[in-house]
């Protein structure tokens, strides 16, 4: 029987976030509709979705037509496309990060898992009977992840390094440079390297001019470089559970297949007809503008928090992606960060996550809370002013430091 860990990131949302008033514990960008899809694109005649279609199972790896929006994307700046065929649609990124760790580890084999990051990334692989060496990015370093390290934890029976980029929670980046360190690593022994890029390409704080900016792993030109992806987090669209797996090396997305046939048989075709929507020429750059604001105006916005609460908590700025990982301290020793999210949840109202009990293995991150900050502005703004009240009137005397 396997045995897997529960998964305490998406516990705790279950448990909390339909009985919270303002949730900045949410990962996407603030959500749209149907409507609000459609009045964002330059071709007001076309619409979203077709009430005459048939409902069948649709294309089982997906339309063409959505596969040739990801194909494009994925062939920017690079001297060769990316073939429809190394496209795999999923049931959400977590379909397509579970059926790619399903398909390339098995027990005995070694990987190594950029962290802190989702815990699918290394719980999953565990389950399957690989050992898991945690690739640590450090807070003093702003959550740069250092190569020299990672060279120390391959091993000749190493499958797989996994990457978060941007990351989550923290919303740093792995630019460029590091990135092609990364790949030169992995080329020496043919390593698979897995970069979920769920956060990507929502980069609100580098220029894509900066030399630093990172590309998606796929236009570096190593063949054992294999994305996940989806519409939830850069492009607002949780609801309509579309994901997907590309690759250069067509045995990965075959091998990915085998195992989706027991799962999902296809992608619902409205869902694909939605994405297909969102990623066309005459929508997808009006819905990134949207919700690149959207971020760096709520950005700026806790930032200003944090400012103004040094005495109480401090961060590494985000670079990218929709997440903050703020430490809460009294007198320079860490919060009991359980206790913290609860107390703001039952006594403000506002949903927070736990970074110990979420993010942490071995006692790490205590202290620490991640905060999803693009929501809608007001939801954001109503949250920080709880927030300030609950630090002025709760914070010193109600919140236990951590053990």
């Amino acid at each position: 029987m396997v045995k897997i860990e529960p998964f305490a990131v998406e516990q705790w949302m279950d448990t909390y976030e339909t009985k919270t008033t303002y949730n900045i514990a949410e990962t996407c960008c603030a959500s749209i509709s149907i409507e609000d899809l459609q009045n964002l694109s330059s071709e007001k005649s076309i619409r979203p979705l077709s009430l005459t279609q048939k409902l069948t199972y649709g294309a089982i790896r997906g339309s063409d037509e959505f596969l040739g929006h990801l194909s494009r994307l994925y062939s920017v700046k690079t001297p060769d496309s990316l073939p429809k065929e190394n496209i795999l649609i999923t049931s959400g990124a977590i379909q397509a990060n579970f059926l790619l760790h399903y398909a390339l580890v098995g027990p005995g084999d070694h990987v190594v898992v950029h962290y802190p990051t989702y815990q699918q990334l290394y719980s999953v692989p565990e389950s399957i009977g690989a050992e898991v060496s945690l690739w640590k990015a450090r807070e003093e370093n702003k959550w740069e992840v250092d190569t020299k390290e990672l060279e120390s934890l391959i091993r000749p029976n190493t499958k797989l390094i996994v990457l978060n980029n941007p990351q989550n929670p923290t919303g740093a980046i792995i630019p460029r440079s590091k990135l092609q360190e990364i790949v030169d690593i992995a080329r020496r022994q043919s390593i698979i390297i897995h970069a979920d890029e769920v956060y990507r390409p929502l980069f609100h704080s580098i220029s894509p001019a900066d030399p630093e900016f990172p590309p998606s792993l796929l236009s570096l030109g190593y063949e054992n470089a294999v994305v996940t992806s989806s519409m939830s987090k850069a492009y607002s669209l949780a609801g309509i559970r579309v994901g997907w797996i590309a690759s250069r090396n067509k045995d990965i997305i075959e091998r990915c297949a085998v195992g989706r046939d027991y799962t999902t048989i296809s992608v619902s075709q409205l869902d694909d007809a939605v994405a297909s929507f969102a990623l066309a020429p005459h929508t997808i750059h009006n819905l990134l503008d949207r919700n690149l604001q959207l971020a760096r105006k709520n950005l700026d916005l806790l930032e200003k928090f944090i400012e103004s609460h040094r005495w109480g908590c401090d961060w590494v700025k985000p670079c990218a992606g929709t997440t903050a990982f703020v430490k809460f301290s009294k007198m320079g020793r860490p919060v009991d960060d359980i206790a913290l999210c609860k107390l703001l949840n039952d006594k403000a109202g506002v949903l927070v996550v736990p970074g110990s009990q979420c993010f942490g293995r071995d006692g790490d991150f205590k202290g620490y809370v991640r905060i999803g900050y693009v929501s809608e502005t007001e939801v954001l703004e109503k949250a920080l002013e709880r927030l300030r009240e609950f630090m002025k009137q709760e914070f010193i005397d109600d919140v236990p430091l951590a053990k």
